[in-house]
């Protein structure tokens, strides 16, 4: 026995810092006692998700490693990038609402004069090692330090490409608070924040920062860091309410009825920031396509056009199969068809919902062509037909490709 203690006391000294830590004693309590917490594993709305690709391996690796598709994932030129200042930011927002996207789902939002940074990455990688895994097409459009004082940190789930260790370490030397789903904590413990700085949440539980109300929503999707993912830690979308302004953070979610309840609820969003790329027809279940994050929008909108829809977690990763610039221009062929308004601003621009919302496809200037026939929302097939037609319920979502991110770069490495 004492050899076993031995051999497994190593094996966790060799473990990646970036793994983080499983969740025990009172936080592990408090999972088990979770509603949404079965069977010893999280649970997604409406029951199982699969989380690992459908179809065969091999006839997978055959489309992401083919020599003609493969640079289509890619920007042809160098991606452009706001050089975002402190000036930019120093200066109130005048309507009361500004967002700034900061690439993939990093999104600094000033609502009501508070600051609440969603899914700060700043890596260059998204994966436990600075030397294998997806890097990044474009620069962080400014250091982290130069953001300023942030009020929270928000974090949607801990998969790589929205829970980055270097950053989180370098925001524990501050004041902010983070606001996490359950379980997450204990990665960011292990990373030097302190427990009195947390606020951890399971769905529907609130937490008030300053002013604003950040409420724990719930999405589609799944967890995990490293070799062993136990699903001990939980997934979530947020709903940020102020004095006068809300938003909406989907974080990683594939398409459920459950938006509709989470917009009667909290909405409606002057804004919402959605997932709307790394979608594959050998994952479905787990993100959304641009078309599904249409309806996703409508649905947290009581169902027609309002507010604004900010398109994320896409062009800063290669992480699937699609072209680079098809999400650019899948969001906005399903925009005019439902007469949404929709922000595409280039990584590190300002601007405000209610004001001149960046409007200009930047992808084609780096990217190639795309000429196809785009799917639209049921509300566009109402409105150009005149039908009352219920779409076909194709939930094409997508997984985090976590497998890729976490499995395949560590057995490499092991």
């Amino acid at each position: 026995m004492a050899g076993i203690r031995s051999l497994s006391s190593g094996l966790r000294a060799l473990r990646p810092a970036a793994f983080g830590a499983d969740p025990d004693g009172e936080r592990m309590a408090r999972i088990r006692r979770s509603p949404h917490f079965k069977d010893g594993v999280f649970q997604n709305p409406g029951g199982a998700a699969r989380i690992r690709p459908s179809g065969s391996t091999l006839d997978f690796a055959k489309l992401y490693f083919d020599k003609e598709e493969r640079p289509h994932r890619s920007p042809r030129g160098t991606v452009p990038v706001h050089p975002t200042t402190f000036a930019d930011l120093a200066r109130p927002a005048a309507t009361g609402l500004r967002l700034t996207w900061l690439g993939h789902s990093s999104v600094l939002a000033e609502v009501d004069g508070r600051r609440v940074l969603f899914d700060p990455v700043w890596g260059e990688r998204c994966s436990p090692f600075p030397f294998a895994g997806p890097r990044r097409l474009h620069p962080v459009p400014l250091p982290l330090a130069a953001l300023g004082p942030v009020d929270v940190v928000v974090i949607s789930h801990d998969h790589y490409d929205h829970l980055d260790m270097p950053t989180i370490k370098e925001l524990a030397g501050t004041d902010t608070v983070f606001a996490v789903p359950l379980g997450v904590g204990a990665h960011l413990e292990h990373w030097g924040v302190s427990a009195d700085r947390l606020r951890e949440l399971d769905w529907h539980e609130s937490t008030k920062v300053g002013g604003l109300t950040l409420t724990a929503t719930p999405a589609r999707h799944f967890c995990g860091r490293g070799l062993r993912n136990t699903q001990h830690t939980l997934w979530a979308s947020w709903a940020v309410a102020g004095e006068e302004h809300r938003v909406y953070h989907s974080g990683d979610t594939g398409y459920f009825d459950g938006f509709t309840d989470i917009g009667a609820n909290h909405g409606p969003f002057d804004a919402t920031m959605i997932q709307l790329g790394a979608y594959s027809e050998f994952w479905p279940d787990i993100h959304m396509t641009p078309e599904e994050g249409m309806r996703a929008h409508l649905d947290l909108q009581g169902g027609e056009p309002a507010g604004v829809l900010l398109p994320i977690h896409w062009a800063t990763f290669n992480l699937a199969p699609h072209p680079w610039a098809e999400p650019g221009e899948w969001t906005l062929a399903a925009a005019q068809a439902v007469g949404q308004a929709v922000a595409v601003p280039v990584p590190g621009r300002p601007f405000e919902p209610a004001g001149e919302l960046p409007a200009h496809p930047w992808w084609r200037d780096v990217s190639q062509t795309l000429s196809r026939e785009w799917p639209v929302p049921e509300l566009a097939l109402k409105t150009t037909r005149g039908l009352d037609l219920v779409a076909e319920d194709c939930v094409v979502a997508s997984v985090s490709l976590t497998w890729l991110l976490v499995i395949v770069p560590c057995a490499a490495a092991l």
